[in-house]
């Protein structure tokens, strides 16, 4: 017998367990850190397509921080961007 869980409405959507600050980074809101579920909701946020877009932010800046050149960006957007399109093919 499995025991189905109940999750709040919010599970697992980026934009409410990981919204972008006004300072541009990604940060989980006050009301999230009180939540049962905070982690496991948001590794289910992030193995979604929106996921890999935090991904891509994530190349963005160390690009912008000069952490890695024009090829590795290029080259690891293109990555993404392919897990994307499969992703969205395969949850749509």
């Amino acid at each position: 017998m499995k025991v189905q869980k109940e999750y709040p409405y919010c599970y697992g959507q980026l934009e409410n367990v990981f919204p972008m600050g006004e300072n541009g980074l990604r940060c989980t809101p006050e009301s999230c850190l009180v939540c049962y579920c905070k982690t496991e909701c948001l590794r289910a946020s992030l193995e979604k397509s929106s996921g890999l877009k935090v991904k891509e932010e994530k190349v963005d800046r160390a690009y912008a921080a000069g952490a890695i050149g024009f090829l590795e960006r290029w080259s690891q957007k293109k990555i993404l961007n392919r897990k994307i399109k499969r992703m969205k093919k395969d949850e749509g």
